[in-house]
């Protein structure tokens, strides 16, 4: 306390504090401290090296992950090398979950490992990344290089791995592979023709052309770049590659088994999770004894769901898994306790009367991409002496849960540019005490982050949501136009109120309630449960699926 008190923390003995705090007050008593994941134990982030000492290691298989952009055939690669169709069960043809598939070929294994390929999937794919020794990157020969493959690029590379471009679609008429090396020579990916050192191979899925040469490749890459070794006999390691919960056979997780082997009716940990192995099934669904180093898993057993991503390991006993799992869990439990200290433009405002520059997170969500860029432009311009505005996430869509979730972790506002947030985002933003605003014109979000660090805040016009009521079908009447057949979800539908219409969570138009009946009586009020007729005034294009908001605006002094 003394330390902290003549650094100017004013704390108590009870306090928690930050990661920061806890290494400056260290240096100054002069203790070694380092900071963990809440999930890790000490005995985690220690080595291995001591029971791989004098074991025989034995050559594992690589494991491999195909990324690049969404249709450019990452999976219709891998349906090629293994004869299976996945894309076919997959919603409209796009990877909805990663699967992890061996191959054999000459005698040796190769795990490969396919991540989704759509947007929506960047995280998943980000894990993708770090659980892969050689990554192979798909680029359509007629398509060229896209968004995606710039990202996926930069996993790879983020996760130091080998990179193998497979050029695919050589067998159109419209390909050009040539341009596909030119374009990814700019990305850094020179290829060895070409005297740099990245391996290029053309291959095409649908004509089963060269693929042999692709898994050669492969092989060779691991062969001459990597010595995978590893200690069959060790207890087992690896990663969560995908989990869900399954309604017949409850959770069950997708492992990689990186060292050891891992055996049925072992007790397994991974983060906070931990379970017992019921049964372990291969890529096919059959169910398979052990699985050593290199092999994917599907692991039944498990008692809750494990986050993708996490390190899993075997335990000498069950007790030991349960009581892990637990004291992680309690972890996890305080560092959210700490993190979820929120912050508003009250305490900015706080902070800046008292003179001290204080820093503002903000995560900016928009309906378009180039509203976002235009909104995070304009706070990365505003004087920084005032208040410090790092931008941590920008997006396009309506405010999501795990919009909520960040703004928590890093103490952030959510900013929303023409879009709301969903009912669970904003349950979730009540409870945390995250600040999430919404503006429809991009010069009141940057004024009102200004006069905040100003200390010039105005009233507060806050909205009250009212109700909301969807649009289960669409008539004209005569002399209205279109009216919506509505059901009320929540709250109340009044005559007359402000009323915004909200089509997959983006605002498409903000007018008032200008018509409302029940069968053929005007109504003044139609309540949650009940079907109305509504028309909105002066807006004609309502379409079925749509959500209209009720809401009474208030001014609130600061």
């Amino acid at each position: 306390m003394k330390i902290l008190i003549g650094l100017g923390e004013m704390v108590t003995v009870t306090q928690s504090m930050s990661d920061d705090a806890v290494e400056l007050v260290a240096e100054e008593v002069g203790v070694k401290v380092r900071v963990v994941d809440p999930t890790q134990e000490l005995e985690d982030v220690e080595d291995d090296d001591d029971e791989d000492e004098g074991a025989v290691l034995v050559a594992r298989p690589p494991v491999v992950t195909v990324m690049g952009h969404v249709d450019h055939g990452k999976t219709a690669i891998l349906d090629a090398i293994r004869n299976a169709d996945v894309a076919g069960g997959e919603a409209g043809g796009i990877t909805q979950h990663i699967g992890a598939y061996r191959v054999k070929h000459d005698g040796r294994d190769v795990t490969f490992i396919d991540t989704p390929g759509h947007a929506a999937f960047t995280a998943m794919r980000a894990r993708g990344a770090q659980a892969t020794d050689i990554a192979v990157l798909v680029v359509a020969a007629d398509d060229g290089v896209m968004p995606q493959t710039v990202e996926a690029i930069d996993h790879a590379k983020a996760a130091q791995v080998p990179i193998v471009v497979a050029v695919n679609k050589v067998d159109k008429p419209e390909a050009d592979p040539a341009r596909v090396r030119q374009q990814l020579s700019d990305h850094g990916l020179l290829p060895e023709e070409w005297g740099g050192d990245t391996v290029f191979v053309d291959v095409s899925a649908k004509a089963r052309t060269n693929l042999d040469g692709l898994v050669e490749m492969i092989l060779l890459t691991s062969d001459v770049q990597l010595d995978l070794k590893a200690n069959p006999e060790a207890h087992a390691r690896g990663v969560v590659i995908e989990a869900h919960l399954d309604k017949g056979r409850g959770p069950v997780a997708t492992v990689l088994v990186k060292r050891g082997t891992l055996y049925q009716g072992d007790s397994l940990l991974a983060g906070a999770a931990w379970g017992r192995v019921r049964a372990m099934l291969d890529e096919n669904g059959s169910p398979v004894e052990s699985a050593g180093p290199g092999v994917p898993v599907q692991v039944l057993g498990w008692q809750s769901v494990p986050q993708a991503g996490d390190e899993f390991r075997s335990l000498e006993d069950e007790r030991e898994a349960r009581q892990l799992a637990g004291d992680r869990g309690h972890h996890i439990r305080e560092a959210e306790i700490v993190a979820a200290r929120g912050v508003s433009l009250q305490t900015l405002l706080a902070a800046t009367r008292e003179g001290e520059i204080p820093e503002l997170n903000v995560l900016v969500k928009a309906d378009a991409q180039g509203s976002v860029e235009a909104l995070a432009d304009q706070f990365t311009k505003m004087d920084q002496s005032l208040v410090k505005v790092t931008i941590l996430r920008k997006g396009v869509g309506g405010i999501t849960e795990n919009d909520i979730t960040l703004a928590q972790a890093s103490n952030a506002i959510v900013i929303g540019f023409n879009v709301i947030e969903n009912p669970q985002a904003r349950t979730m933003a009540e409870e945390a005490g995250v600040d999430v605003r919404t503006y429809r014109v991009i010069y009141q979000a940057v004024q009102d982050i200004e006069a905040a660090s100003r200390g010039l805040l105005g009233p507060e016009i806050r909205e009250v949501p009212m109700g909301q009521a969807e649009v289960r079908a669409t008539f004209r009447v005569p002399r209205l136009g279109v009216v919506a057949g509505c059901m009320v979800l929540d709250g109340k539908i009044t005559r007359n109120a402000k009323a915004r219409l909200v089509r997959d969570g983006t605002v498409i138009y903000e007018s008032t309630v200008g018509s409302l009946r029940r069968f053929k009586d005007d109504q003044r009020e139609v309540a949650a449960g009940f079907e109305c007729g509504i028309g909105l005034e002066g807006f004609q294009d309502i379409k079925e699926g749509d959500i209209i908001q009720a809401f009474d605006v208030q001014e609130v002094a600061r």
